[in-house]
């Protein structure tokens, strides 16, 4: 990938780290049996998305037929997938796929997967409910309109915990429904509903003073 440029001899990566062999990292995070686990997996797909903006970056025929075979490849992955969906459904193992988060975001990707997207989000609230139970909560899903869910969260404790909930709740619903935009949460009476953001993102905000004391 590195070797797309028009002028036909940099290598992109050599020119940011001269030391560093992209191929070798790849063979390193496949030591053992050869699979990936979920970080190193994470790494990889980062990684692909960071080649795959440099390789449209570069201008010329190379790089466009480069980005073309990268779709050529994409498409009899995703035929490769259908059938796999296909020999799943007659064994009765489509459940175990279906399960599985990767080959999930691959499904929903090529738009091969057999849940609606409101099943989906569904069963990431059904994943996160027994953790929100714990901390003397509960959850429900109440619905998926115009690509975001709206999910009802009641949860006890200090504001912390609540912002820990919500995130829990957001990276569950979009762990298994990746095509939604965001997550919602219901507001109480009178309320309006409140975005789900990052516990990262929550402790970055200033924290209003309050009101100055009269002097006695």
């Amino acid at each position: 990938m590195a070797d797309l440029a028009p002028d036909g001899g940099r290598d992109l990566e050599r020119e940011q780290d001269p030391g560093r062999d992209p191929g070798r990292d790849v063979e390193r995070e496949r030591e053992g049996d050869g699979r990936l686990d979920g970080p190193a997996l994470g790494r990889q797909l980062s990684r692909l998305d960071e080649l795959l903006e440099r390789v449209q970056d570069v201008p010329g025929p190379t790089a466009e037929a480069a980005v073309e075979a990268v779709r050529a490849l994409t498409a009899v992955y995703g035929e490769a997938l259908a059938r796999v969906l296909d020999v799943a459904a007659g064994r009765g193992l489509t459940g175990r796929l279906l399960d599985d988060e990767l080959l999930g975001h691959l499904l929903v990707l090529h738009g091969l997967h057999p849940e609606p997207v409101e099943r989906r989000a569904a069963r990431g609230v059904d994943r996160v409910r027994g953790a929100v139970r714990e901390h003397g909560g509960e959850v429900e899903l109440t619905g998926v309109e115009d690509g975001v869910a709206r999910v009802r969260l009641t949860a006890r404790g200090c504001g912390g915990s609540s912002g820990a909930l919500e995130a829990a709740v957001r990276e569950a619903v979009l762990a298994m429904a990746p095509e939604l935009s965001g997550v919602e949460r219901e507001p109480a009476a009178g309320g309006s509903p409140a975005a789900f953001v990052p516990v990262a993102a929550l402790a970055r905000r200033a924290v209003p003073a309050g009101p100055a004391e009269e002097p006695v």
